[in-house]
């Protein structure tokens, strides 16, 4: 059972590649490996702390005013990983900009707090959040490194062929649709064939 809590979420449950959550940050910040790399640092970070608390939380809290609750433990957890990242990453966090505030509204964040931390105890509810944060972090990170590397021809600042002859439009929003696209076929077929 543990195992099946922790594993869902990579594959799956994807939550950009199967459920398609999360999309807003996916399409904005993956036009870099770092940029994705980052933004899936401060949401796997939001994601397993905000579900561990309502886990915690889950017998003392009335269903009535729940989602407030959760938005509440969520923000802090998101205050936290803003003001780290301010300090800390300052490009990074330039580069992000809005969208590292906005994970308090992320889907694959509250969903999971109300699809799954509210109604199972504390270890099954980090599980779900360590595993749908790799999966979020693979998700992000693939589509960042394939767009960065047809988009600039780079990859974490090694250069792979000159940006002259680079695709500019999988740097733009539209280039994140067809990695997504594309991965998602992939994944698709992959299962098939495992099937």
């Amino acid at each position: 059972m543990l195992w099946k809590n922790f594993s869902q979420g990579i594959i799956r449950e994807n939550p950009v590649l199967r459920l398609m959550i999360g999309l807003c940050p996916t399409l904005a910040v993956s036009n870099s490996a770092v940029n994705a790399l980052g933004m899936s640092a401060a949401t796997g970070f939001v994601l397993i702390c905000s579900n561990l608390v309502v886990a915690s939380i889950r017998k003392i809290v009335p269903d009535e005013i729940r989602i407030p609750i959760f938005i509440i433990v969520i923000s802090t957890f998101v205050t936290i990983s803003d003001y780290v990242m301010q300090a800390y990453f300052q490009e990074l966090h330039h580069a992000l900009g809005v969208f590292v505030p906005l994970i308090v509204v992320n889907c694959i964040i509250l969903g999971r707090a109300e699809a799954f931390a509210y109604k199972n105890p504390v270890l099954n509810s980090t599980l779900d959040g360590v595993g749908m944060s790799l999966g979020f972090t693979l998700a992000l990170g693939s589509i960042g490194v394939i767009r960065e590397l047809l988009g600039a021809g780079s990859v974490l600042g090694f250069h792979f062929f000159n940006p002259a002859v680079a695709a500019t439009v999988m740097i733009l929003p539209p280039g994140a649709f067809i990695t997504i696209a594309f991965l998602m076929a992939a994944l698709n077929k992959l299962e098939n064939k495992v099937l």
